[in-house]
């Protein structure tokens, strides 16, 4: 997310057989985000500005440090101390607050609800509920939908922040890092939880306050590895959010997990802390593959894990697949793919291996000791792969995940819909617009990446957010228009006229003679639903994209002289 185009992109393959980021950091971490240097290209020409943020100068007048009253007791922050344990996070430092076990004050938790799941009854993926709806009755309802719509289409993308948003929480520690691994991550010979997860509730609370965000819709922890943490350090950042917004009881909990730290006790216990997704990192099913990238886990760990997950959290389990490997042929990773879908849950990721420099794979191809991967058996395995689930009645919502029965990620569709998300732990990345902002410019915001300095800068100033970069109009709608056409549904008009009521998608693409010819393709569609790829246009993603960017920014420089003085 450093560079001229600020989106949830990973590097382009050389291809137009492959989508735009399928590979292996594509998952949606903002603590890992990187962009295409395609893309960079594209807008490189543009000047951006950025605005760092220098401890004890603007980071102080931005958050004064955070109230006692905010710590909780016995738990007071600190430095992480070395110790000389193995390396790893404590087991079980605290019991489990009361707050996820019954529910916000105590009540008994409500009945179940699948997250993400669609129905003819319930709203499209990012509509907003209106509030005490039922109460004034459809018509009063519709009225103020319609009020609220002519508010967004008159305020544009500089309207009030949404009082919404996703969580995200980085963890940052791991066992051992893999091989093709260029997360931000660290291997500690001990970790301090308890300071850890002060600090992880302090800047929660934090930038909770700075956001204005009245409620939290989903969270998700992701890493490293957060099944490493104890789940008393999960449900201590839960009570947190709910005590600084709202967490709705039925509100999707992610935790990412890998097989050798999920034993089916501690997935119990993350369970009983107010987790309801599992997203296990299985990766391989052949242990051959397994020990090539790294992983600590074998095959039939995996499948062991995936067992007891299912069986714990029903109808709510993800799992990675990777491709594109090194040596790795069509047929059997196929196979790999097909017992797979004998034994996992609703929701499956397809991600394909991406030498990153400065990793361990990366080192070996550059010295010739292994061989580079294929990207033309990769983009086989993707179509073939993409090909079998869907038969296996998968829709793929998204260029890399793949849902069936509704169970679709509500946290990373957050992502795609460009809503609102806070960042929280060392290294994440947020979206939000600061509440106060005379503009309300929303803002790119990344938090301190080395963990012990992450942790100084939330003790002195309540949050370590390291740089924030305010977004321009014409930066906004890009990140619009290309994380919209990673998902089936692409850019409706409506959710397009609440980022740009004046500029509407017939009037950037529909006179264009490029994506007349896409069209005419029937790879790209623009009709009266909005602006989407077909199934086969999904698979060059990347392709598209290169030719819908630039017709953006032509659009948006050549738009009337009243807009201008809007921008």
């Amino acid at each position: 997310m450093l560079g001229a185009f600020i989106g949830i992109f990973s590097t382009i393959v050389p291809t137009n057989r492959l989508p735009l980021g399928i590979s292996a950091t594509s998952t949606p971490s903002p603590s890992a985000l990187s962009f295409s240097p395609d893309f960079a290209a594209l807008v490189a020409a543009r000047p951006h500005s950025t605005e760092h943020i220098a401890l004890g100068g603007q980071a102080a007048a931005a958050s004064a440090p955070v109230p006692s009253r905010w710590r909780r007791s016995g738990e007071a922050p600190g430095p992480a101390r070395r110790s000389g344990s193995r390396g790893g996070a404590r087991a079980h430092a605290a019991p489990l607050p009361s707050f996820r076990r019954r529910g916000p004050a105590g009540r008994a938790p409500r009945a179940p609800v699948r997250p993400g799941r669609v129905s003819a009854a319930s709203p499209s993926p990012g509509a907003v509920a209106l509030p005490g709806a039922r109460a004034r009755g459809w018509a009063a309802a519709a009225a103020a939908a319609r009020a609220a719509q002519r508010r967004r289409r008159a305020e544009g993308a500089r309207g009030p922040p949404s009082p919404r948003a996703a969580l995200y929480v980085h963890w940052p520690y791991c066992e051992k890092r893999c091989s093709y691994c260029n997360f931000n991550k660290y291997i500690p010979r001990g970790v301090e939880e308890a300071a850890v997860r002060s600090c992880l509730v302090t800047e929660a609370q934090t930038l909770l306050r700075l956001s204005g965000v009245r409620r939290v819709e989903s969270v998700f922890f992701g890493g490293g590895t957060p099944s490493l943490a104890s789940p008393s350090t999960v449900a201590a950042v839960l009570e947190a959010v709910d005590q600084a917004a709202h967490l709705p009881a039925d509100s999707e909990v992610t935790l990412e997990a890998n097989p050798t730290s999920a034993p089916s006790s501690r997935l119990a216990a993350f369970g009983a802390a107010g987790v309801n997704r599992l997203s296990i990192g299985l990766q391989s099913l052949d242990d051959t593959e397994l020990q090539l990238l790294g992983r600590t886990h074998s095959s039939r760990d995996a499948l062991q894990t995936l067992a007891e997950a299912r069986r714990l959290f029903p109808g709510r389990v993800s799992v990675d697949l990777m491709l594109g490997l090194p040596a790795q042929q069509v047929g059997p990773w196929l196979r790999q793919l097909r017992t797979l879908l004998g034994c996992c849950d609703d929701h499956i990721s397809l991600y394909q291996l991406t030498l990153e420099r400065g990793t361990e794979l990366f080192t070996q191809v550059q010295r010739g000791t292994l061989s580079a991967p294929d990207p033309e058996l990769a983009a086989e395995m993707y179509q073939e792969g993409r090909a079998l689930l869907r038969d296996a009645g998968f829709r793929q919502y998204e260029v890399s995940n793949f849902a069936r029965n509704g169970a679709l990620s509500t946290h990373n569709w957050t992502y795609w819909q460009c809503g609102q998300y806070l960042g929280v732990g060392p290294g994440a990345h947020g979206r939000f617009a600061p509440q106060g902002a005379g503009d309300h410019t929303r803002e790119a915001r990344i938090q301190t990446l080395e963990p012990d300095n992450w942790m100084k800068e939330v003790m002195l100033f309540g949050h370590g957010t390291r740089r924030r970069i305010p977004l321009s109009k014409l930066e906004l709608l890009e990140e619009v228009l290309a994380m919209g056409l990673r998902t089936d549904v692409g850019i409706t008009h409506q959710h397009w006229q609440q980022f740009e009521p004046q500029l509407s998608l017939w009037d950037v693409f529909g006179a264009s003679q490029e994506v007349k010819a896409l069209l005419a393709q029937g790879i790209l569609l623009l009709d009266h639903r909005g602006l989407r790829c077909s199934w086969e246009g999904l698979a060059v993603l990347d392709s598209l994209l290169l030719t819908l960017l630039p017709r953006l920014q032509d659009a948006w420089q050549q738009r009337a002289p009243s807009l201008v003085q809007g921008e």
